[in-house]
């Protein structure tokens, strides 16, 4: 079969530091469904790793690009610019509320508008430190990596990393980890580590992805804002995963009212093409010198027309709404899947919008962190055509990203295969007799 020879060709030639979640390779993909070489379909409920809310190659977004490479494909923005870095410029800069004018920065990945909000920050306050959340992923430069919240696999034996990143929990209600403990540990940072005068920057998840799909409670962020407004910190909005509608906002953090001095995207924000953004205050983003930002390929032509087609497809389809829609059905489902009696290992079923994240618990008692049956899950899962990824700090909640057009004959589907795989990742977990008993019934 053509996929194992794909995988001794991918053995040979390719890093084994780069990871593979599923023994497929795929062939062609459309909306919500892809097809691997062999000709098996999948539901896709991963979308490149959040990269796809408006599903694979919108034909919408496969026109605008397409046009755009038969004028250019490349320049570099610093020497020879382009109307269309300037266009999504101004659409990202009157669709981010920042509380007041602002300006927008493009450039390539996740983890590159992360640092360039460090260093941008850091220019306009003239200070060096930076606190940020446990369990948060910001990328995988040394940078982002000492920022991100979780050792295994991003951390582990890429030490040392860069100094003055300072860690606090992040609120986690269902693990008891509550709003006023985590602003106490604000304070005590300033007590025990740094000086509020000297730090630049609190960089925050709205909705925190990797560390498991939890939105950060209003009173939470509004508690931020209030500590970074008295000590004069930039607030930084990670939308990187949350952001582009998919909590049925354009930014998570909308849902709580709160207004951050810099908002980051990357991600869904061109269906899939390598663009990211740091959108914020004017004056914040003017406080960095000529020439102190930018990059090769940052804002490429090509990322630029996808990203303009995103926002539009965002606004011809309504997918804010369908978002929400997504999301209630999502979540019925899932609701009713969890009343089952044997079906106790959900113990908790949260997000906003059609971010959603699944916690499995070896009881709901203890509520022990069943790490090892999520896996089976997602293995049963995708060998039943249906693609899932998990997060949280032991790997045990299963987050749905999947595109915002999708129909609901999908997510019933889908919902149907997760159920039949929660139940065989149970019986594989029973001992021999209690398996025969629950393949009788």
């Amino acid at each position: 079969m053509l996929s194992i020879v794909l995988d001794e060709r991918r053995k040979a030639a390719v890093s084994a530091g780069a990871s593979w979640s599923f023994p497929i390779y795929v062939d062609r993909a459309r909306n919500a469904e892809l097809w691997d070489v062999e000709g098996r379909r999948y539901i896709d409920f991963v979308g490149g790793m959040g990269a796809l809310a408006v599903g694979h190659s919108h034909p919408d977004v496969v026109a605008a690009v397409q046009a755009q490479v038969n004028r250019f494909s490349h320049t570099f923005f610093g020497t020879a610019p382009y109307e269309s870095y300037i266009a999504l410029a101004e659409r990202l800069n009157k669709l981010s509320n920042v509380g007041g004018p602002a300006k927008t920065l493009l450039l390539t990945t996740g983890a590159e508008a992360v640092e360039n909000a460090v260093k941008i920050s850091r220019a306009y306050t003239k200070r060096r430190g930076i606190i940020v959340f446990g369990g948060a992923f910001h990328g995988r430069t040394l940078l982002t990596m000492a920022m991100t919240g979780k050792v295994d696999p991003y951390k582990q034996s890429f030490g040392p990393f860069p100094g003055s990143i300072y860690r606090v929990p992040y609120p986690d209600l269902y693990r008891g980890v509550s709003v006023e403990h985590c602003l106490t540990s604000l304070d005590t940072i300033f007590e025990t580590d740094i000086e509020p005068s000297a730090v630049a920057a609190i960089v925050i998840e709205p909705l925190i992805g990797e560390g498991g799909y939890i939105p950060a409670p209003v009173e939470f962020m509004v508690g931020v804002r209030r500590l970074c407004d008295r000590h004069g910190i930039v607030l930084v909005a990670d939308e990187v995963q949350c952001g582009m509608g998919r909590t049925g906002r354009l930014f998570a953090i909308e849902h709580t009212g709160v207004q951050p001095d810099l908002i980051l995207m990357a991600k869904s924000l061109a269906a899939g093409l390598p663009i990211a953004a740091v959108v914020g205050k004017a004056e914040i983003m003017d406080s960095v010198g000529v020439g102190g930002l930018g990059g090769t390929y940052a804002g490429n032509p090509l990322a630029c027309a996808a990203a303009l087609a995103v926002l539009d497809v965002i606004d011809k389809e309504n997918l804010l709404n369908r978002a929400q829609e997504v999301g209630e059905r999502l979540k019925a489902g899932l609701q009713r899947i969890q009343k089952k009696t044997n079906r106790s290992v959900i113990g908790d079923i949260r997000g906003l919008g059609a971010m959603i994240g699944v916690e499995l618990v070896e009881d709901e008692e203890t509520r022990k962190p069943a790490g090892s049956l999520t896996a089976k899950v997602i293995k049963e899962a995708a060998n039943r055509g249906l693609l899932l990824a998990s997060a949280g700090r032991h790997f045990n909640v299963i987050r749905f990203l999947v595109p915002l057009t999708l129909s609901d004959a999908l997510i019933d589907e889908s919902l149907n295969i997760l159920e039949v795989s929660i139940e065989a990742a149970i019986d594989s977990d029973l001992d021999p007799g209690k398996a025969a008993d629950a393949q009788a019934r």
